[in-house]
């Protein structure tokens, strides 16, 4: 299940930048407390909003009881004279919009006395009210007509002139926000409650007969921030779970993402450095550097082993070229000192004319490949220009003779070639000297020009190469006139001064044989 996760995982994982993944993760984090912060003011407006959903239901029904009570009628008649009219009464407060009035006044002294019918209706409603309240926590008070309070401490005063018990007068329920002067801190958390310190007034009109006989005053406190998490305490260690899951989550795929795939690269690198294979597997979860680095670090190993397996081959072929030259020093040297005194003249003459021949083949293979070192570590600079005519006329003139022309034929306008001067000439001369010296007595070159390339063919109507030898006629040390001193060099370092701009040369088959094509690149 596992395995079969992590394999959907990765068809579906969409690659990344890194620096996408952190700024994502980065700002995740950083939103964590404005999100608290908006949860907790959500959250406090919802138990505002609940308390009012209450008053409402609560001054409902005690509204409603109280006109059936001062009609004089039964339940079932009251329901037949009105017609039912069901509809969701929105609520009212918003701790961001609502405002915040000052705590209610004490109420007013006044000259008119209570209405005696509401007075009688409030003594006999007094039980619900006081039965309600043991149950609600609320205050409720009853009010007549002019707004004269009918029960409690401030009964037989006026009230008349707040707003709210206007607006009920009027016919129409108000819930307002006021100041709550007498409370005081009961919980941890509720210095961080912008509504503990204020109380609920739901002002509700009692009609009988659609004619307004009194107001129904109900007030309260919200409820307080720390009681509602506690009472919610579930759905918020759900959420805390749910955003400590999500941190694992962003955790894992960093880790998965970037802090193992480096991991790996690391341990690859050190194998690497041992001399050991490595083929580090790539990451599941794709990052776009991380994948770079991967396929730089698989080129890097490619390059390491090519290079490594270059070198074991042309230390063996150094071996094996040196072997034979210094075999015969060696043996000219030990019959010499055996037999010198003993030798005639022309058999010691001839031995020291063998030693000087394999030192001048020494010193000419020393020589040619201080320039194949040279040519491997050339980095050819980017900016390199060369005018080809003139180089090759140059060339061309200095190497012609009387028993070997050299035909140029060039385009017009040959644009400059991104190659050095002295690098294209040492490449033309090998060339050159190699026509030359297998016996031609016409080289023919022609350039063409192609799509951001020039091509440059080398044709000559010596014997050419034989076809048993095109594969290897560019490998190291591999030479058909190793008697009249061939190194085999002069192909290997004319290809890796070429590869140094970036150019290249190949065989270039012909009817004679084998010719030779550079490819280099052209400026424009």
């Amino acid at each position: 299940m596992s395995a079969a996760l992590k394999a959907w995982i990765a068809r579906h994982w969409p690659v990344l930048r890194l620096r996408t993944i952190l700024l994502g993760t980065l700002l995740f984090v950083a939103a964590l407390p404005g999100l608290g912060a908006i949860f907790l003011r959500v959250y406090e407006n919802a138990l505002v909003r609940r308390t009012e959903a209450e008053l409402v239901a609560q001054g409902a029904a005690l509204a409603a009881s109280a006109a059936v009570v001062g009609s004089g009628m039964g339940a079932d008649h009251a329901a037949a004279a009105s017609p039912v009219r069901y509809h969701d009464r929105m609520t009212e407060v918003d701790l961001r919009s609502s405002p915040i009035l000052p705590p209610r006044p004490r109420a007013a002294a006044t000259r008119v006395g209570p209405d005696r019918a509401a007075l009688a209706l409030a003594k006999r409603m007094m039980p619900a009210f006081a039965e309600t309240k043991v149950t609600t926590l609320s205050s409720i008070l009853m009010l007549d007509r002019h707004g004269i309070v009918l029960n409690g401490p401030e009964g037989g005063r006026s009230l008349a002139a707040l707003p709210e018990i206007r607006a009920a007068l009027g016919g129409r329920a108000v819930t307002v926000l006021r100041k709550n002067e007498g409370i005081a801190t009961h919980y941890p958390l509720e210095w961080l409650s912008r509504a503990a310190g204020i109380r609920l007034h739901h002002a509700r009109p009692i009609s009988v007969d659609g004619q307004v006989t009194g107001v129904l005053l109900v007030s309260r406190s919200p409820r307080a921030l720390s009681l509602g998490l506690y009472e919610d305490r579930g759905k918020i260690v759900l959420g805390v779970v749910a955003i400590f899951l999500m941190l694992v989550l962003l955790s894992a795929i960093l880790s998965r993402a970037i802090v193992r795939p480096i991991e790996s690269l690391s341990r690859a690198t050190r194998d690497l450095a041992l001399g050991r294979r490595v083929a580090p597997r790539h990451p599941s979860l794709q990052v776009v550097e991380i994948r770079a680095l991967y396929r730089d670090f698989e080129q890097m190993a490619q390059g390491i082993e090519k290079r490594s397996r270059y070198l074991r081959d042309f230390a063996s072929s150094v071996s094996h070229e040196f072997k034979t030259p210094l075999a015969g020093i060696s043996g000219a040297i030990e019959l010499l000192q055996d037999h010198g005194a003993d030798m005639a003249p022309a058999d010691r003459q001839r031995f020291l004319t063998n030693m000087a021949a394999d030192a001048q083949r020494l010193a000419r293979l020393v020589r040619r490949l201080m320039e194949l070192a040279r040519a491997d570590v050339l980095v050819g600079e980017s900016d390199a220009r060369t005018d080809a005519a003139p180089l090759l006329a140059s060339v061309a003139d200095a190497l012609s003779a009387e028993d070997f022309v050299i035909n140029l034929r060039l385009p017009q306008d040959l644009p400059p070639l991104k190659v050095d001067a002295g690098a294209l000439e040492a490449v033309l001369t090998t060339l050159a000297e190699n026509a030359r010296q297998a016996g031609a007595s016409r080289l023919d070159i022609d350039v063409a020009l192609r799509e951001g390339v020039a091509w440059i063919d080398f044709a000559d109507d010596g014997p050419g190469i034989p076809p048993g030898d095109w594969s290897r006629i560019f490998d190291l040390f591999f030479t058909t006139r190793r008697g009249e001193g061939g190194t085999g060099l002069g192909l290997a370092i004319a290809r890796s001064l070429l590869d140094a701009y970036h150019g290249e040369l190949h065989l270039l088959p012909t009817a004679r044989g084998a010719g030779f094509r550079l490819v280099v690149g052209t400026e424009g």
